[in-house]
């Protein structure tokens, strides 16, 4: 039996990811902002379940809440980190205050929570951490460039991070999840300010936002799928590091790759013609 730590189970691939665990058996710590909207899922699990009130950009309820996970189960084994906001706005319409928080949400506070689980895995040299990320992590698109910028940190960051921990028996794993039908573009996603739209950005940023607006609720994605996948992935003798989640996310990385490929490939000669030339 594991111990999952989960993050942002209000809603969306939290919310699932938990009921998941507990379904099957294992103990789970559901973590919220408002602990009122996940008691319904600790509801017939007894011990197996905890739900605890945690803002990750709050440090003190970080220590806090892995403290309280610890002196109940005995440590934690799968950290999930999962909680995260959108914003829509292109580059040059977005706002310091959204991007900070965005910021603080996506990145500093899956900083703050792996490295207060760190040294209990680091004692028993097991554990995994679940970090996600998203196609976004991958590639980027019009509308949500600085959503891009904290996605790829994750990925920057869980990648050194894999090579520093898993000569200690600790796994990571980075979720890159495409379109599903979760909260990301509903209300828990900012967009552009009225007033500060800028009209030459409306064929690209603007067409976009209006685009992830209208298909809220219709993606091809199903979170209890991918929660079943996730579980299944975690539990794998070798896990995957980057496992992509739904087809619409595994096109559009294979097409990355592809592009990637083909560009590096045409510059090629002028890349290596930055070197010192060989001698003899």
């Amino acid at each position: 039996m594991k111990t999952w730590s989960i993050t942002g189970c209000s809603t969306g691939f939290g919310r699932h990811l938990a009921a998941a665990v507990l379904a099957r058996g294992d103990r789970a710590v559901i973590t919220a902002r408002d602990t009122g909207q996940v008691r319904d899922l600790a509801a017939g699990a007894g011990e197996r379940a905890l739900a605890l009130e945690l803002d990750v950009t709050r440090p003190e309820q970080v220590r806090a809440a892995v403290t309280e996970a610890s002196d109940c189960f005995g440590g934690i084994d799968v950290l999930v980190n999962n909680a995260g906001i959108g914003y829509f706005a292109a580059v040059e319409e977005s706002t310091d205050d959204e991007i900070r928080r965005m910021f603080e949400i996506n990145v500093f506070g899956l900083s703050d929570l792996t490295r207060a689980v760190l040294p209990g895995m680091r004692r028993r040299r097991s554990g995994t951490i679940v970090n996600f990320s998203s196609i976004g992590g991958l590639r980027s698109f019009p509308a949500v460039g600085y959503y891009n910028a904290t996605k790829f940190a994750v990925e920057g960051l869980s990648e050194a991070l894999w090579y520093e921990v898993e000569p200690l028996g600790i796994k990571v794993v980075l979720v890159e999840p495409g379109p599903f039908r979760t909260d990301w573009a509903g209300r828990s996603a900012g967009e552009t300010l009225p007033g500060n739209e800028i009209a030459d950005y409306a064929a690209t940023a603007g067409a976009a936002c209006a685009d992830f607006r209208a298909n809220t609720g219709r993606e091809p994605g199903d979170p209890a799928r991918a929660a079943q996948a996730i579980i299944t992935a975690v539990g794998a003798q070798q896990p995957p590091h980057r496992l992509l989640l739904g087809g619409p996310a595994y096109d559009m990385a294979i097409d990355k790759l592809d592009r990637l490929r083909a560009e590096f490939t045409a510059w090629e000669e002028l890349s290596r013609s930055a070197d010192f030339p060989e001698v003899g």
